[in-house]
């Protein structure tokens, strides 16, 4: 029996020798944050996604298997008209970025154009306006009868009609186009300042003008940079929903997005809507693999390297006609649209000239004391940007961080998953979060909960992919040399990487919380009464004609924007809210 016993003992000793590790394995705490991020990220990403596809193969009546609500969404010939519409946007919108932005890039970043610094901040100042704004902006100085330019047209030439219609397909196409443009200016303007002048310098010699130069040697060393970047462009224009749903739905004419929000009308039919967001979804995910490929061709794009020899290109007295372009293209995008917003905000009537009679401080008056809707909008626009931004970025930087050091077999199926809403535009990924947590057991919808978890999955990429990009610079020795002082992962963690990569942190913060305050297509369908932001208000007081206090609400997201933007820049350097991707 003794025998027996000591066999017994032998054996369980042998188990736990052998088990043992494994279980320490699993109950390392590395291991299990990991563990707990793939469950968020499957609560964020995977089940949403998979709700989509679930729900456009669903029948509404008894939840059985059909193909009827692609038969529904497509067999329409409004439907199909309104994607048809939506390619075409992006189209025409993508090339007249393009045409903005890529002379812009090229005389910030090669040539002695007068001006060069002031003009990249006017950039940065389209960028900052959010485009439902601009479109605002658009409507007092463009609407067919009562617009400030058609005004001012008729009353110089007596004609009585002016030539300006904001409300048509070209008019939504330029002003989409003028809130586009800076990110093909951002990806233009890094590829090229990343050549070096020694080509375009043996050029001249051999007798090639500029024109020449530029057309035949640096430009075609940037183009996979601008191809890439005007794919990204046609993506954002695809899924925009505030320009079109202000410009289009007045015009009379549909896109994906306004009739993805008509199917959300009494009786809602997200089934249809799933449905037929479903080629959105493919066109994004095949356009995105297009652009990395050719973002990827780095060799193509570097030739002389960063420390290359740089000398602007002299371009004689031509110099002040890109200045003059230059110009006019701040104008239409910043001073224009800006002007006629605070002259708006400040008058009585907008439609009438700015004078004693009709100023007035009312319209702030109703925003910040008066008007209970905006004032609780307002203050949940910047509640949600502040909670979305510190939980994005300490998600991203988790995640990135997991991921670039391997510590899980599946570090890098984190990373993919974490990047797939790039995939989504917005308002698609809204619909997979309205089937996903409005209906029961969960019945989050009009909550404020649905509302940020869709922001965080919405914006978590941005922090995956700053973090990333911090933490590839920070080399591993810097935390191997804690741990073999006796300092733990955690410990290497708290007073090494994070001390180092706070600015890092602090920009994509500064970066979330800015483009937060100003996301509406994920929030129209899942805000409700209660949790409504800035956004989707103003689509509502768009409808109603309350221009004067539009323009106030406006003006208020400015400036705190601006002052947002003032600290980033302090900190970090104005180019931080350039650094998307």
């Amino acid at each position: 029996m003794a025998d027996i016993g000591l066999t017994k003992n032998r054996t369980t000793t042998a188990s736990l020798s052998y088990w043992g590790p494994a279980i320490r394995g699993a109950l390392n705490p590395t291991t299990l944050v990991a563990l707990l991020l793939a469950l968020v990220l499957i609560f964020l990403v995977a089940n949403p996604l998979f709700q989509l596809v679930k729900y456009s193969f669903t029948k509404a009546a008894d939840g059985s298997f059909t193909f009827g609500n692609y038969v529904t969404a497509f067999g329409r010939p409004r439907y199909v008209q309104a994607l048809i519409n939506s390619l075409k946007l992006g189209v025409v919108a993508a090339a007249v970025s393009c045409v903005i932005a890529v002379p812009l890039a090229w005389g910030v970043s090669r040539t002695n154009m007068p001006g060069r610094n002031f003009i990249h901040v006017m950039v940065l100042g389209s960028f900052l306006i959010p485009p439902f704004v601009g479109a605002i902006g658009w409507i007092l100085l463009g609407g067919p009868n009562a617009g400030w330019i058609n005004r001012g047209w008729m009353a110089l030439t007596g004609a009585s009609s002016g030539p300006f219609n904001i409300f048509s397909f070209s008019g939504l196409a330029l002003v989409t186009a003028l809130y586009s443009f800076p990110l093909i200016y951002v990806f233009t303007k890094s590829a090229l300042d990343l050549i070096s002048t020694e080509m375009e310098e043996a050029a001249s010699i051999l007798g090639a003008g500029p024109v020449q130069t530029t057309l035949r040697i640096t430009l075609p060393l940037a183009l996979p940079a601008i191809l890439g970047s005007v794919l990204l462009v046609f993506l954002e224009v695809l899924g925009l929903y505030g320009t079109p749903a202000l410009i289009a739905i007045p015009a009379g004419f549909n896109v994906v997005t306004t009739q993805l929000a008509a199917f959300f009308e009494n009786p809602v039919r997200v089934e249809v809507a799933a449905a037929f967001s479903m080629p959105m979804v493919g066109i994004t995910v095949l356009l995105l693999w297009a652009q990395r490929r050719l973002l990827s061709r780095k060799s193509y794009v570097t030739v002389g390297g960063k420390g290359g020899h740089r000398t602007p290109m002299d371009l004689g007295a031509f110099r002040w006609v890109m200045f003059g372009y230059a110009m006019l293209i701040a104008a239409i995008t910043v001073f224009m649209p800006l002007i006629v917003i605070l002259q708006t905000a400040f008058s009585r009537a907008w439609a009438v000239p700015m004078s004693a009679a009709n100023f007035t401080l009312r319209n702030f008056q109703q925003v910040l004391f008066d008007q209970v809707t905006v004032r609780q909008a307002l203050f949940n626009t910047f509640e949600y940007a502040i909670i979305t931004a510190t939980i994005c970025t300490a998600l991203g930087f988790a995640i990135a961080y997991i991921s670039h050091r391997r510590l899980l077999p599946f570090s890098g199926a984190l990373a993919s998953v974490t990047l797939a809403p790039f995939a989504v535009p917005g308002i698609v990924l809204a619909i997979c979060f309205y089937a996903a947590y409005a209906p029961p057991p969960f019945s989050l919808y009009g909550m404020s909960a649905l509302v940020i978890v869709a922001f965080i999955t919405r914006f978590l990429p941005i922090a995956f992919t700053n973090s990333n990009s911090a933490i590839q610079g920070l080399h591993p020795e810097l935390e191997e040399a804690v741990r073999i002082a006796g300092g733990t992962q955690a410990r290497a963690l708290w007073q090494v990487v994070l001390p180092i990569l706070k600015k890092s942190l602090f920009g994509s913060w500064l970066l979330i919380f800015i483009i937060g305050t100003r996301e509406l297509s994920t929030a129209m369908f899942l805000s409700g009464p209660q949790t409504r932001v800035i956004s989707v208000l103003t689509l509502e007081l768009s409808e109603q004609g309350q221009y004067e206090m539009l323009s106030a609400i406006s003006i208020l997201l400015l400036a705190v924007t601006a002052v947002v933007t003032l600290i980033g820049t302090a900190v970090l350097g104005r180019d931080f809210m350039l650094r998307r991707t």
